[in-house]
């Protein structure tokens, strides 16, 4: 039917006509999408142009307007009609007259309709009474009557909203906001309702007010797409049910995954999520960009009186290597090269969420344009930025979704793809699959002092639920996947099987422990011989609980928890015949003994620096991969060595990667004991120190020169720290059985700059002795090791140690 042949059904058979024409148009199933809105909307046109004409002779100054998704010409088969008479205000009966003659045939067909008869003047008025009025007067289009008397508003209204937009657009952003809350995200709802839901058509026609404003813009590349799916899906919708409605209900969406001619229902949640999170997505970024434009014109009067107007100067603070502060986002540097950086885009990420800041849109397709990929398996440096960022705790939602928008995450994550935007049907489950997976590692960066190795708990709460992409047991296939994932990472052989485990028996604790006899030695030990070690039980009771709790309010309970605990202890006890026994000291390198005879030889510190690297894993790859710089220290044995090593290491900016401390054995004939201290470091900023500097500060700090305290307190008070991630508390503790030869006090912080050399002054003024130290730096999460003696080189009573672990965990709380 062409639209010549609408023109002539309306024009001959009238409200009976155009009811035939659009019955015929709504049910032709080659015609829909977009054309068929238009069509439905061109139809509507002549049918009111028609009675407009016939009701409006003799009349001046007067005009039909279509307003809102009328207006854009956007008709789904039950939309309402949107329809403002405009006229001048010079034949009030005769405006009243057409106004009946256009309405009440609107009705006789059962169409809803939205009307309103104003003056220009009125109607601005209105607008700006009423924001929700003003949004339906910014898509203003003329249907008939007086051409000029309509594209006169439409002139005013867009005027008045870009004059009034520094005080609607908060406003607007706030009508948003309220209505999110009441409704949802669309992007996670079972059953989502398309126009109200937060990432759906409200916000689309927000972000379109927005761009009138001429104030700020969406990020425009797949929002007119994602607009579309969701209208197409409401036209689906309505030619199901029959009815105006916007609620996408599960009875529904079998029909309705048909009419678009889908696979089922999971398929068209699926692409409802992907466009809700791409209109969620692009209203972050363009509301932070309207209140990143209010703040400057609000500030830049103030500026321009106290420089005698100068330009405006932007702050960028450093955040880590090629990555800055500015303007409350973070950028990229002005000297960083994506395509030379490949770890670039992960160490952005994490330095934006331990900031709890956004990720400036600008920065990551950037990245996403310009990254080299990273090599398999990834650099030691990438690993830990992804554990870093796993570990920052809500901010990492925000950071995550800017990643994934521009398809970052599924470069590095391919396995990534198959969960993504994953509906679960389950009324437990509030998270698709991959928010899910992203929601337990933020649950988990809450456990990581309760365990050895958060690294492992981070990545394993990242990949547990991995196999939901795949047929059969997700946990059987996940634990393939992550097997792959894990080797691609970085992980060594040992870490690898310990994930796999996690992925695989994710669901083990909760489902035994709720579900079979404890009291049955059975039920024990099979669990036991799942798990295989206590680190690897330690591990997986803090994922089971993160993993509830990211979950839903139904899937975890203090009943639950504490099943889940004894379960936990009963396991424990099996495993607790298998503790290794303290393994020996290693014997020293060449190089190390020679640092060693020299350090005795001049009763002074020497220390060595050298470059770690790994050789490339291909040919794209333009040299070795940068692990950090080895740090040999060796030192005569006296007190203080830990904490003057470590504050000068945090007053040159060198951050601790991993650090070991032990006394080493001399050769025969060489008299004296020496420390030796073999760290590997990495430079906030910038180049490393020269090695003869650091030897000069240690010097001075053993000595006691040297005020490290008052150094580090000084650049602390120049730099305040920003508010960003706030992370759990430290945790210190005596391992029991650590070791028959000393006591072993664990540390478990954030880390931060000076972190180590406060712990270390802490143990020294607690009057025990270090004699070794195993510190390693997994993410953003310090996990230390100190084994300490009483001045007589014994371990320490229990009572001693104790109160040496409480003092020490009040110090770092401080």
């Amino acid at each position: 039917m062409t639209g010549t042949d609408v023109h002539a059904d309306v024009e001959e058979s009238g409200p009976s006509g155009y009811a035939a024409a659009r019955l015929r148009l709504l049910t032709q199933g080659a015609r829909s999408g977009p054309p068929r809105r238009a069509a439905l909307a061109e139809l509507t046109d002549d049918w009111l142009t028609g009675l407009f004409a016939a009701g409006a002779e003799g009349l001046r100054g007067v005009s039909l307007v279509a307003v809102g998704g009328y207006g854009r010409g956007e008709l789904s088969p039950r939309s309402d009609l949107d329809l403002l008479l405009l006229h001048d205000g010079g034949d009030p009966s005769g405006i009243a007259a057409l106004a009946d003659r256009l309405w009440y045939p609107v009705w006789d067909l059962g169409l809803a309709l939205d009307h309103s008869v104003r003056t220009p003047a009125e109607a601005r008025k209105a607008a700006g009474d009423d924001l929700k009025v003003q949004l339906g007067l910014l898509d203003a289009r003329h249907i008939a009557g007086d051409l000029g008397l309509t594209a006169g508003l439409r002139t005013a209204i867009l005027a008045d909203w870009r004059n009034q937009a520094p005080k609607r657009l908060p406003a607007l952003q706030e009508l948003c906001a309220e209505r999110a809350e009441r409704q949802g995200e669309l992007q996670y709802l079972l059953e989502p309702d398309l126009k109200e839901s937060r990432g759906g058509l409200r916000d689309a026609t927000a972000l379109r007010a927005v761009a009138a404003s001429w104030l700020a813009d969406a990020p425009r590349e797949g929002l007119d797409d994602a607009r579309r799916r969701l209208l197409d899906v409401r036209d689906a919708l309505h030619l199901a049910t029959g009815r105006a409605t916007d609620r996408l209900a599960l009875q529904e969406q079998d029909q309705v995954a048909a009419e678009l001619g889908l696979l089922d229902a999971d398929t068209l949640l699926r692409q409802v999520y992907e466009a809700a999170r791409l209109v969620s997505y692009a209203s972050d970024v363009t509301w932070r960009e309207v209140g990143r434009v209010l703040r400057s014109r609000a500030v830049r009067p103030r500026l321009r009186s106290m420089l005698g107007g100068g330009k405006q100067v932007t702050e960028r603070s450093p955040l880590a290597e090629g990555v800055v502060e500015q303007d409350g986002e973070v950028v990229l540097a002005r000297a960083a090269r994506p395509d030379r950086d490949p770890v670039l885009p992960l160490r952005a990420a994490a330095a934006a969420a331990q900031a709890g800041l956004p990720l400036s849109l600008h920065a990551v397709r950037r990245m996403a344009a310009g990254a080299r990929p990273l090599p398999t398996p990834w650099p030691a440096e990438a690993r830990e930025q992804l554990v870093t960022l796993l570990g920052s705790g809500r901010p990492t939602v925000e950071v995550w979704e800017a990643l994934e928008a521009e398809g970052l995450i599924t470069r590095l994550i391919p396995d990534w793809e198959r969960v993504r935007c994953r509906p679960q049907r389950n009324a437990v489950h509030l998270w698709t699959v991959d928010r899910h997976l992203i929601e337990t590692a933020v649950r988990a960066s809450e456990f990581t002092r309760r365990v050895h190795r958060p690294d492992l708990l981070l990545v394993a709460a990242l990949l547990h639920d991995i196999g939901k992409g795949w047929p059969g047991d997700h946990s059987v296939a996940g634990e393939t996947i992550a097997r792959d994932v894990a080797g691609r990472i970085g992980f060594d052989r040992a870490d690898v099987a310990v994930l796999a485990t996690l992925v695989r028996h994710h669901l083990l604790l909760v489902e035994t422990a709720t579900r079979r006899d404890l009291d049955d030695p059975a039920t024990v030990r099979s669990v036991a011989e799942a798990v295989g070690s206590q680190g690897t039980l330690e591990l997986l009771h803090a994922l089971t609980e993160a993993d509830a709790l990211a979950t839903g309010p139904a899937a975890w309970s203090s009943w639950r928890g504490s099943l889940v605990a004894d379960l936990v202890k009963r396991v424990s006890a099996v495993l607790a015949g298998d503790v290794p026994a303290d393994p020996e000291a290693a014997a020293p390198t060449t190089e190390q003994e020679r640092l060693a005879i020299e350090a005795v030889a001049t009763g002074s510190p020497v220390l060595a620096l050298r470059a770690q690297t790994e050789a490339p894993t291909d040919e794209a790859s333009d040299g070795p991969e940068p692990l950090g710089v080895e740090l040999l220290v060796a030192v005569p044995d006296q007190p203080g060595v830990l904490p003057a090593v470590s504050g000068v290491l945090a007053m040159h900016r060198l951050t601790v990667r991993t650090a070991e401390l032990r006394a080493l054995r001399l050769p025969d004939g060489v008299e004296g004991s020496v420390l030796l201290l073999d760290w590997r470091v990495a430079a906030e900023y910038g180049s490393l120190p020269q090695a003869a500097r650091l030897r000069a500060d240690l010097v001075r700090a053993l000595d006691g020169t040297l005020d490290i305290a008052g150094r580090l307190a000084e650049r602390d008070a120049a730099y305040p720290r920003r508010r960003g991630v706030v992370a759990p508390p430290p945790r210190v503790t005596v391992a029991s059985a650590g070791s028959r030869l000393a006591t072993v006090i664990e540390v478990r912080a954030q880390d931060a700059p000076g972190l180590l050399f406060r712990i270390g002054r802490a143990l020294e003024d607690a009057g025990v002795r270090v004699r070794s130290a195993h510190v390693s730096t997994l993410g953003a999460n310090a996990v230390d090791a100190f084994y300490v003696t009483g001045p007589q080189g014994t371990p320490l009573p229990g009572e001693e140690a104790v109160a040496v672990a409480r003092k020490l965990e009040e110090t770092l709380r401080g």
